[in-house]
């Protein structure tokens, strides 16, 4: 490639369009003005440099393709160790994006076909497609010489969780299983390094019966060209998860309510609450987020505001900070005029864990609430609540507000990690319930949600989980807003 020549190219190519739609490797679209992207060359180098999501970045151009007002990049930086291939289109209908992104996805599924096919000899690629769901996975079956079929999985999206993920991969086995010709009784799941090594723990906590249909791999990148390969290793037993060293847990070191905090919930006691941060307080209104209060030096200084919308609470803005806590008091309740208000619909989660928190008894009488359970972390996730049973046990609770597919598998996931504090013994170190004593005995589950918000595949989905975890549904009315209830009880059967 003649650098200069392809420096004036692209500059010319670009100058063509006032917008432009980035499209990355995985599919993420950036939408970018003009004037937003920057293009020199320098020393002899075609330089790239953009904003997306991610902040200002700045790529050297290591190849370009110009057809039809469409440009795609080959970039480099971190002296070549860093690879992207990007598209440049020029602004589309949301119709024609779709389509665009759909594209690059199916692009990636074939890549990954093509590694699958070359790594397993005498075999043959029989489907390669998106995910109907929602288009973020690839699925791709291919036959061994021995004509015997396996699925293969594969987040194209770069998005998804491992708890995505597996339920995607159970509930497409289940189909697949089902099938008159050619049942497929494998499937694989293919992950990046990151997310390889959270599923292979996810993948521990299933049954015996779904450990084995359900095989977790990994693609790795290998030298400078970043040349992938699928690798294998032998999959983690459920005892094994506690060779793990647990990691360290993070407190915060001061929980002693500033004078700002404590004045500020005199306007509302039974209503806001505050969550202690390192430097300072966060204070809720039924679960919602309208002020903060950090400590500088001796120092107290307080910001108000949902969302991103803050500003500094002084005598000037005194009177908007009121304004502000009046709102709340008109819209987030359960008889809200309006219940398309911001204020009512966000954070339906952190309203019903609110509740909750002022008396864990409304939902277990045998329930003691952790009194510094806000400033517990496991591994950098936050658990809704966690409490100690009057018999010793720990309950993680988990708390939804609408359907969500993957909940057993998210608290499935908090369930291991509290675990492997208590069998490390640093939840009674720590005393994160004073001085109650931990039983020596496996934490239990709560899955805690409206009776019509427990997601249609709840029931099989938690089925798939090893009987050594022990879960429990608790079903509350619709109306919990106004009066929380506990409909019915039930232990989930494995």
């Amino acid at each position: 490639m003649n650098d200069e020549n392809g420096f004036h190219e692209i500059t010319e190519s670009l100058a063509s369009q006032n917008e432009w739609l980035l499209i990355h490797s995985s599919g993420n679209a950036f939408a970018l003005l003009l004037d937003e992207i920057e293009i020199t060359f320098e020393r002899g180098k075609i330089l790239f440099a953009f904003t997306d999501d991610k902040g200002f970045q700045t790529w050297r151009v290591a190849d370009y393709k110009i057809e039809r007002e469409k440009l795609t990049l080959d970039l480099t930086r971190n002296f070549g160790r860093t690879r992207e291939r990007i598209r440049l289109v020029p602004r589309v209908s949301a119709g024609e994006l779709s389509r665009a992104v759909e594209l690059v996805r199916l692009e990636k599924a074939n890549r990954i076909a093509r590694l699958i096919v070359a790594e397993n000899p005498q075999s043959k690629l029989v489907r390669v497609a998106l995910n109907e769901e929602n288009g973020r996975f690839a699925q791709i079956i291919f036959e061994h010489s021995n004509k015997i079929q396996t699925a293969v999985l594969t987040d194209v999206a770069e998005h998804a969780a491992p708890e995505n993920l597996l339920a995607t991969a159970i509930l497409w086995s289940v189909k697949l299983q089902n099938r008159r010709k050619n049942p497929i009784s494998a499937v694989w799941i293919l992950a990046e390094t990151k997310l390889y090594k959270n599923l292979r723990k996810l993948h521990a906590l299933l049954d015996k019966n779904w450990q084995s249909k359900i095989l977790v791999k990994e693609i790795s990148r290998r030298g400078k060209t970043q040349t992938a390969e699928i690798t294998d290793a032998p999959p983690i037993s459920f005892g094994n998860l506690w060779r793990e060293k647990p990691p360290k847990i993070s407190r915060t070191e001061n929980s002693q309510l500033s004078r700002t905090a404590d004045e500020i919930i005199k306007l509302a006691p039974e209503k806001i609450d505050v969550l202690f941060a390192k430097h300072g307080e966060t204070l809720r209104f039924y679960g919602l987020p309208f002020a903060r209060v950090r400590r500088i030096g001796d120092a107290e200084r307080a910001w108000f505001g949902i969302e991103r919308e803050r500003r500094i609470l002084n005598e000037t803005t005194r009177a908007e900070f009121y304004d502000l806590l009046e709102n709340l008091e008109i819209y987030r309740r359960f008889d809200s005029t309006n219940k398309r208000h911001d204020f009512f619909r966000l954070a339906p989660e952190a309203w019903l864990e609110s509740v909750l928190r002022r008396n864990i008894k409304l939902l277990d009488s045998n329930l003691i609430l952790s009194p510094i359970y806000n400033q517990f972390r496991a591994a950098g996730d936050r658990i809704d609540l966690l409490a100690l049973r009057k018999d010793g046990r720990l309950i993680v609770i988990e708390l939804k507000t609408s359907p969500d597919r993957e909940m057993v598998f998210q608290a499935a996931d908090y369930w291991r990690k509290i675990e492997l504090q208590r069998r490390g013994g640093n939840l009674q170190k720590w005393k994160i319930f004073g001085d109650l004593e931990i039983a020596d005995a496996p934490t239990v589950v709560y899955l805690v949600a409206p009776t019509l918000s427990f997601h249609r595949d709840f029931a099989f989905l938690s089925k798939t989980i090893s009987p050594e975890i022990e879960i429990y549904r608790f079903d509350l009315n619709e109306n919990w807003r106004e009066n929380l209830k506990v409909m019915s009880v039930s232990k989930v059967e494995k």
